[in-house]
């Protein structure tokens, strides 16, 4: 036995350094068995058994101990924190649709009672028969929309908001910008440049800090000294897309009903990615 072990230390020895902790191959095992001693055959399968066995029970315990490991791991911190996901995105697919049943019987219910805003307050279109007092019979309306890098966004929200059915000399569009990319500020403010070319009063504002964000935009807007001769404001967000008939529909509340100071019109999110399914983006 002495003399087996003997001629294993030396088979070992004249193998080459093994490669960054990668197992020995059993066959580079066998060769410089066979080039290090001139064994007999009976002798050179013994030794090649006894110097290869421990690499292969080594590496199926690695194996059966790293298997065992992922199953537990699997059970007790990957499993549970999928089902969870799970019961969440059942909650919210519920909620989702215990709100859109809900609206659908409020909108039904309301046009069956015929509840709406017109039969509920005064409504009446903003006219005159006198074409020199046609423009000043109409109240001077603001709107404002703030930005934040809005670059996705920007033209299409201004190009709604110029496009507003309204007498020219009778709203002023604000564009606040907060946009800290100075790419899309300048074409924010070229966008800004080309309405004003074509005739609509369009007012582009920065400020030097973007305290209270959009809402503080939307304050420091109020600050102009030509949002005095304004009566009535209207805010549209920056993905915002008014129908052109927006003011004509809504000013009208708030010019006849005194008691009415807000009025919240409905509104959705603009389709950016087209190839996206509409329903996924309204989720």
């Amino acid at each position: 036995m002495e003399s087996m072990t003997m001629l294993v230390m030396v088979a070992l020895l004249a193998l080459p350094a093994p490669s960054s902790a990668l197992p020995i191959p059993h066959l580079h095992l066998s060769s410089a068995i066979d080039k290090a001693l001139k064994l007999a055959p009976s002798i050179r399968s013994s030794v090649s058994a006894l110097v290869a066995s421990p690499f292969d029970s080594a590496g199926s315990l690695w194996a059966e101990e790293i298997c065992a490991f992922w199953v537990k791991l699997r059970a007790k911190a990957i499993a549970p924190v999928l089902r969870a996901a799970v019961a969440l995105c059942l909650a919210m697919s519920v909620m989702l649709m215990m709100e859109a049943v809900f609206m659908s019987a409020v909108s039904l219910g309301a046009k069956l009672l015929c509840r709406t805003p017109e039969k509920r307050y005064r409504w009446e279109p903003i006219a005159t028969n006198d074409e020199e007092m046609s423009s000043a019979a109409f109240p001077i309306v603001l709107v404002q929309i703030p930005m934040f890098n809005e670059k996705e966004v920007y033209k299409m929200s201004i190009g709604a908001a110029c496009a507003l059915t309204w007498p020219p000399d009778r709203i002023i569009i604000q564009v606040l910008d907060d946009s800290t990319d100075p790419e899309i500020k300048n074409l924010v403010e070229l966008e800004c440049r080309a309405w004003t070319n074509k005739g609509v009063n369009v007012a582009y504002e920065v400020r030097e800090n973007r305290k209270g964000y959009k809402a503080g935009a939307l304050r420091k807007g109020m600050e102009h000294p030509y949002v005095e001769q304004c009566d009535f404001v209207a805010i549209f967000d920056a993905d915002f897309q008014p129908e052109s008939d927006f003011l004509i529909k809504t000013i009208p509340f708030l010019v006849y009903n005194e008691k009415i100071a807000l009025v919240q019109a409905r509104w959705e999110f603009g389709k950016l990615f087209p190839a996206i399914s509409w329903s996924f983006q309204l989720i």
